[in-house]
Order: structure tokens, then C-alpha cells, then sequence
């Protein structure tokens, strides 16, 4: 088949209304869970590690530590059981992937360069 073909069809699963995140900021991905007949919101907190793909199969991966372990979920950008995506904390990273962050424990397992710090201290 043809590209322009494959994207004519798939453009209307497209999800416009996408949180503008990179790698290394700190998310909350709010998903939809259907237990029985129902619905609530579960929330995944982390650092986004890695962004791959482009188009309807775009994923974004989330890691976090939870009890001492180191929790990734791979979500996919577009879709319809992710509600919304808050982003936490803005980081400055010099990556397209941050899989090094799998070594590090403890509080370095959250130390990222954050926007805001480098840009109060260029201020003041």
C-alpha cells in the first residue's frame, strides 16, 4: 500500500490534543480502567525515558520506582484509554533516550536537570 493511502485512513485516530512532552520530564499519565462494568482513572507517575515511532504507532515509555523497583510502561501516544497526560517537570536533556537511567538507584534515579532551576539561576 501506499504511505499517502495508510495515512489518509489512519489520520482520524489521530489524537490532536496531545500534552507537549520530551524525554526526561516528569508525567502523570492519567488511563482509563475498566474493571467489570466500571470506568476510573489510574494514575502512573515518572520520568519519560524514551519516545519511538511516529503516527498512529507513536509510544512514549515511563519509568518510576515503586518499593524499591523499577516500574516501565510503554504507552501509545493516540490512544483512547489514555485521558490526559500532565507533565510534572521539565527537563533539559541532551538524549533521544535516557535507558541509563535503569542503573541508577536510589535519589539518583530521579536527578534530572529541571528547566526551571537553570533558568532562575541565569535571572538572579
Amino acid at each position: 500500500m501506499s504511505q499517502a493511502i495508510l495515512e489518509d485512513i489512519t489520520k482520524d485516530q489521530l489524537t490532536s490534543d496531545r500534552a507537549d512532552f520530551k524525554v526526561g520530564d516528569g508525567v502523570r499519565v492519567h488511563l482509563k480502567v475498566k474493571e467489570g462494568d466500571k470506568t476510573r482513572i489510574q494514575i502512573f507517575a515518572g520520568i519519560v525515558i524514551a519516545l519511538k515511532g511516529g503516527g498512529l504507532q507513536e509510544t512514549f515509555t515511563v519509568r518510576r520506582i515503586a518499593s524499591g523497583v523499577g516500574v516501565e510502561k510503554v504507552f501509545p501516544v493516540h490512544s483512547p484509554s489514555i485521558e490526559k497526560v500532565e507533565i510534572d517537570r521539565e527537563s533539559i536533556t541532551m538524549r533521544a533516550r535516557m535507558y541509563y537511567m535503569r542503573d541508577r538507584i536510589g535519589k539518583a534515579a530521579n536527578q534530572v536537570k529541571e528547566k526551571r532551576l537553570i533558568e532562575a539561576r541565569r535571572k538572579g
